[in-house]
């Protein structure tokens, strides 16, 4: 018997051990880095910038930060923590114009999308509602779609524009009305336009539930971010006072330098991280 109950054990961690890993396994052919920067660029609304250009712009506020705080400061250390600032700014800059935008498209995503379920059901078919868009639709939306609109008539290939018209949206309500529209295309069926305005609904209800949620906590986060800053505000104050800056530039001094400024910045991701709300991801991309 146990023989029996030795093999039995034996035979169920074999078949354990032969089945793998259970956790879902990660897909190598996602984004890479530089497609999600250009997505992330142009979801910011900024045309015609690259990744590259991003960085040569955190390079020289960098350089132009530290050789400005060098020049009041006299003082290496601190210089070289506002130049790790300065690299910041472009980054944060990036980052806040496309929440900006995002939460603008949030708005403006429903008119766009009953202004299609109208075309749906006065009898324009997909392709010339999408490209009435440029015309009728919101002012923010209607570039996209007169670009969609021109490439139809050049090709008639209506799925390669739409990819063109989801890569250039690079939004994810974006991401879910084109797939919609495809497969309404493509599988046929007359519930399109109840589709259309059911989604309209959940956009409404749901821009409504954020923006009292990021009304409630916005003073929270200003007062954090004020709190972070404070102390680095002050330290550049002392700029009148040679004699406590140069106390930075010895190794002590250094050392505190470099360990305030990750406190900071881990404190500020953290704070980020809590009253961040969840967004959208570009599932369907």
């Amino acid at each position: 018997m146990g023989v029996l109950l030795g093999l039995m054990l034996g035979g169920g961690v074999l078949l354990i051990w032969r089945s793998g890993p259970r956790a879902p396994q990660r897909s190598s052919s996602g984004p890479s880095w530089v497609q999600r920067r250009n997505d992330v660029l142009r979801q910011a609304g900024i045309d015609g910038v690259g990744p590259v250009q991003v960085i040569g712009a955190q390079v020289l506020c960098a350089l132009v930060a530290a050789v400005l705080v060098l020049g009041l400061t006299r003082t290496v250390t601190v210089a070289a923590v506002f130049g790790l600032f300065g690299a910041a700014l472009p980054e944060v800059i990036v980052r806040r114009l496309r929440r900006r935008r995002q939460t603008a498209l949030r708005e403006l995503w429903p008119e766009a999308i009953d202004h299609l379920a109208s075309a749906v059901r006065a009898g324009l078919s997909l392709p010339e509602g999408l490209s009435a868009l440029a015309v009728r639709g919101p002012a923010e939306l209607r570039p996209p779609f007169a670009r969609f609109g021109a490439a139809y008539r050049a090709s008639g290939r209506f799925g390669e524009c739409l990819d063109a018209l989801k890569d250039d949206l690079a939004d994810p309500v974006g991401d879910r009305v084109c797939e919609t529209i495809r497969v309404a295309r493509e599988v046929g069926g007359s519930d399109l336009g109840t589709v259309l305005r059911t989604l309209s609904e959940l956009l409404r209800a749901d821009a409504r539930t954020r923006a009292e949620l990021e009304t409630r906590q916005g003073w929270v986060v200003n007062a954090a971010r004020l709190a972070v800053a404070a102390p680095w505000v002050v330290l550049l104050l002392l700029g009148t006072q040679s004699a406590t800056l140069h106390a930075y530039d010895s190794a002590g001094g250094t050392v505190m330098l470099a360990v305030g400024a990750v406190v900071c910045a881990v404190a500020y991701r953290i704070m980020l991280r809590i009253g961040r709300l969840p967004e959208d991801r570009r599932v369907l991309r």
